[in-house]
C-alpha cells in the first residue's frame, strides 16, 4: 500500500480525504495557496507545501506545481478531490509520466468521459439513453441560437469541461440563449480553463437522479445504488439524498447496468458518478459522466457502508475491488444539506469573511440516526472570496426517508453558525416543507416553490409555543445570574423573581408565568404548561434541553431584551419584558429603514468584472448595469425600474464589500 499520498485540492474535501488516508496508515501531504496558509486541511495534514498565489489559476489549477509538490514531499500517488484538476487528463497524464500514481480513472477514460460532448457521444455507441442536443462544439452566440431553434426551448447551455453549476445557463428565448451562452464561456474558462459550450434539450420537470459505480484495473465495475439531486439552485446541488424516492428496484437496477455498461466502454476504474435526468413517469436520459469523486458521495456510503476513499485509494494501487454486485445493499436513507456562505434572503448571493461562531452538531448517534459533518472549516477562520462557498457537508442516515429527514431537522436546529450570511434556516426550512417531505421534487423545486425568493419563515403553532418556553427559559437563566450575583454583595438590593412573563416572538404575544420545580422550569401558558430542563448557559449559541422530555435544540443569539431564536425551520427575534417593560416596550417609536433606492449596491463581496452603463444614460428596467463576480460565479446586477445613471463610484477590477454603493441614480 502507498505510505504517503498528496491531496491536490483544499477545504472539506480534502479534509475527507486526509480521515480516510490517516485510517488506513497513510500519511498525507496537503497543498496551499496564500489564502489557505491556515486553513484546517493545512494542520490536519502530515506535511504541506506553497503552491502560489490565492487565485486558483495561480495555484491549485497548475500542474507543474502539484508534480513538483509530489516529487519534493515523496508522495507517490495523488487523489485531486474534486473540482480543480480531478477531471483532467493532462493533470492523470503529466503524474503519470513523472511515476506518480493518479487516485483516479485512466487518463483514457477522463478524456471519454471527462468531456460532456465525447462523453455523450460513447454513451450513445454503449446504447445509453442520451438527451438529444448539438454535441458540436459552438463558436458563436448565433451559431447557439440556431441549434437552439431547432431543438426547441427551452435549452440547457452547459460546460463542456467541470460541473458544481459553473458554465450552465438554461434558456427560454433567442435572447436568453445568447447571453447565456457568453455567461457560460466565460464562467467555463474561469473555473475549468476551457471554455467550449454545448446545447441540449432542457426536460420539463425533471429529476436528477445519479448512478455511482466503481471499478477496478482488473475490469470489474459496480454500482453503489443511486442518489437524487433534484434539489437545486442556479443548477447546483442544494439537498441530496440515497436512495432517490422516485425509483422502484427494476428502474433502479436498469439505471444500474446502463451505468456500468457505459463505464466498462470505456475502461472506468476508479470511482465515478454517471448522472441522469428523470421524468416523473421514471423515464431517464443520460447527462454526462462525472470523472471522480462526487461532492456528495457521503450519502452513498452511509447507505452502503463503502468508504469510497478507501477504495479508490486501493483499487489505484491496483487491488481488485472487494465488494461484488450481489455484496451490495442499500440500508436505511440518507439526508446530505449542502451548508454554503450565503445569504438565502437575498437570492443566494456568496457571503465572506471571518466564522466568528462555528459550532456544528456532534457527529455521532441521534437515537435511531446517525449524523456525520464533513468540513474544511472552523471557528476563527476566514472563508474566502477565491473559493467555493460551501462551508460543509451535513449528512443524517435513520432506517426511513421521514427519519432521515427528522434527523436533518434536529441537526440544523443544532448547527451555529456567525460572522457571516449562511443558508442553514434555507435548508431547514426545506426540511419541514411538504412537498419535499412527501418526496414529490424536480430540479425546479426551489424555483417553484418560492418564487418571490426566500424569507425566513416566522413560527406558528406549536413551533411558535416551543421558541416561546426556549426564550422565556433563558431569560429565566440571565435572571438566575443577575439574583445570585445580588444576594452576594453585602448591601445590594436582592432582586426580585417576577413570574410573569411577555414574550413577543415575531408578530406572536405569549404571556407565561415560570415557577421552579425540582430543577427544572415550569411555563404556564394558559392552560398549558411546559417543563423545561436544560443546562444552557448565557453565551451559548446553541440551547439544547428538553420541553415536556422531548429533546430540542435551537440556535440562540442574544439580542436587546431577549434572544434571536432558530428552530424547526422557523426564525425570530423573541423579546422577553416583565408586564411593566411589555407596557413600556410598546411606546417606543419604531425605527425607520434608509431609502437606498437611488443606489446600486454590491449585494456581497466582490470583484467588478464589467461596468455596462455611463454617466447620464437612460437605462430600461430589466437592462444590465455592471457584472460582479464572487465565489467564481458571475452575477450580472439589472436596473429594477427605469433610471437615468448620476454617478458610477466603482469601475472594473475593484473589490468591494456587501453593501458598498456601485453607482448613483438621478
Amino acid at each position: 500500500m502507498f505510505t504517503k499520498i498528496l491531496i491536490a485540492n483544499r477545504g472539506e474535501i480534502a479534509c475527507r480525504v486526509i480521515k480516510t488516508a490517516r485510517r488506513m496508515g497513510i500519511k498525507t501531504v496537503a497543498v496551499y495557496s496564500d489564502a489557505d496558509r491556515d486553513a484546517l486541511h493545512v494542520e490536519m495534514a502530515d506535511e504541506a507545501v506553497h503552491i502560489g498565489p490565492p487565485a486558483a489559476a495561480q495555484s491549485y489549477l497548475l500542474i507543474d506545481k502539484i508534480v513538483a509538490a509530489c516529487k519534493a514531499t515523496g508522495a507517490q500517488a495523488v487523489h485531486p478531490g474534486y473540482g480543480f484538476l480531478s477531471e483532467r487528463e493532462a493533470f492523470a497524464q503529466a503524474l503519470k509520466d513523472n511515476g506518480i500514481v493518479f487516485i483516479g480513472p485512466n487518463p483514457g477514460a477522463i478524456a471519454a468521459m471527462g468531456d460532456k460532448i465525447e462523453s455523450k457521444k460513447a454513451a450513445a455507441a454503449a446504447n445509453v439513453s442520451t438527451v438529444p442536443g448539438h454535441l458540436g462544439i459552438i463558436e458563436t452566440p448565433e451559431h447557439a441560437v440556431t441549434i437552439a431553434d431547432e431543438i426547441g426551448y427551452p435549452v440547457m447551455i452547459k460546460a463542456s469541461a467541470g460541473g458544481g453549476g459553473k458554465g450552465m445557463r438554461i434558456a427560454y428565448s433567442a435572447g436568453e440563449v445568447a447571453e447565456g451562452f457568453a455567461r457560460a464561456k466565460s464562467e467555463a474558462a474561469s473555473s475549468f480553463g476551457d471554455d467550449r459550450v454545448f446545447v441540449e434539450k432542457f426536460i420539463v420537470d425533471p429529476r436528477h437522479i445519479e448512478i455511482q459505480v466503481l471499478g477496478d484495473k482488473h475490469g470489474n465495475v459496480i454500482y453503489l445504488g443511486e442518489r437524487e439531486c433534484s434539489v437545486q439552485r442556479r443548477n447546483q446541488k442544494v439537498v441530496e439524498e440515497a436512495p432517490s424516492p422516485l425509483l422502484d428496484e427494476a428502474t433502479r437496477r436498469k439505471m444500474g447496468e446502463q451505468a456500468v455498461a457505459l463505464a466498462k466502454a470505456v475502461n472506468y476504474d476508479s470511482a465515478g458518478t454517471v448522472e441522469f435526468v428523470a421524468g416523473q413517469d421514471k423515464s431517464f436520459y443520460f447527462l454526462e459522466m462525472n470523472t471522480r469523486l462526487q461532492v456528495e458521495h457521503p450519502v452513498t456510503e452511509m447507505i452502503t457502508g463503502v468508504d469510497l476513499v478507501e477504495e479508490m485509494i486501493r483499487v489505484a494501487y491496483g487491488e481488485k475491488l472487494r465488494l461484488s454486485q450481489a455484496d451490495v445493499k442499500l440500508n436505511g436513507w440518507a439526508v446530505e444539506s449542502r451548508v454554503y456562505a450565503e445569504d438565502p434572503t437575498r437570492n443566494f448571493l456568496p457571503s465572506t469573511g471571518r466564522l466568528v461562531t462555528y459550532r456544528p452538531p456532534a457527529e455521532g448517534r441521534d437515537g435511531d440516526a446517525m449524523v456525520r459533518n464533513d468540513t474544511g472549516v472552523f471557528e476563527g477562520g476566514e472563508i474566502s472570496i477565491y473559493y467555493d462557498p460551501m462551508i460543509a457537508k451535513l449528512v443524517t442516515h435513520a432506517p426511513t426517508r421521514l427519519a432521515a429527514i427528522e434527523a436533518q431537522g434536529r441537526a440544523l436546529d443544532a448547527f451555529a453558525i456567525d460572522g457571516i450570511r449562511h443558508n442553514i434556516p434555507f435548508v431547514s426550512a426545506l426540511m419541514h416543507h411538504p412537498r419535499w417531505i412527501a418526496g414529490n421534487l424536480s430540479t425546479g423545486f426551489i424555483a417553484e416553490e418560492f418564487p418571490d425568493g426566500f424569507a425566513l419563515p416566522q413560527p406558528k403553532g406549536e413551533v411558535a409555543l416551543r421558541m416561546a418556553a426556549i426564550a422565556i427559559a433563558c431569560d429565566h437563566r440571565l435572571n438566575q445570574r443577575k439574583r445570585n450575583v445580588s444576594a452576594q454583595m453585602e448591601g445590594w438590593r436582592k432582586v426580585a423573581f417576577d413570574r410573569t412573563r411577555i414574550v413577543q416572538l415575531g408578530a406572536e404575544r405569549f404571556e407565561g408565568e415560570v415557577s421552579e420545580q425540582a430543577g427544572a422550569v415550569v411555563i404556564a401558558f394558559g392552560e398549558r404548561s411546559i417543563t423545561v430542563v436544560s443546562d444552557w448557559r448565557p453565551g451559548e449559541p446553541v440551547w439544547r434541553g428538553t420541553l415536556d422530555g422531548v429533546s430540542v435544540a435551537a440556535q440562540v443569539r442574544a439580542i436587546l431584551n431577549g434572544v434571536a431564536l432558530g428552530h424547526a425551520g422557523a426564525y425570530a427575534n423573541a423579546h422577553v419584558y416583565t408586564v411593566r417593560e411589555a407596557e413600556l416596550a410598546a411606546l417606543m417609536p419604531e425605527k425607520v429603514a434608509a431609502d437606498t433606492g437611488k443606489f446600486l449596491l454590491c449585494p456581497m463581496p466582490g470583484l467588478v468584472k464589467a461596468v455596462s452603463v455611463t454617466v447620464g444614460q437612460e437605462v430600461k428596467a430589466g437592462e444590465a448595469l455592471c457584472m460582479v463576480e464572487a465565489m467564481k460565479m458571475e452575477n450580472v446586477l439589472r436596473a429594477e425600474k427605469d433610471v437615468t445613471i448620476a454617478k458610477i463610484l466603482a469601475k472594473e477590477g475593484d473589490s468591494l464589500a456587501v453593501d458598498a454603493v456601485i453607482m448613483e441614480f438621478a
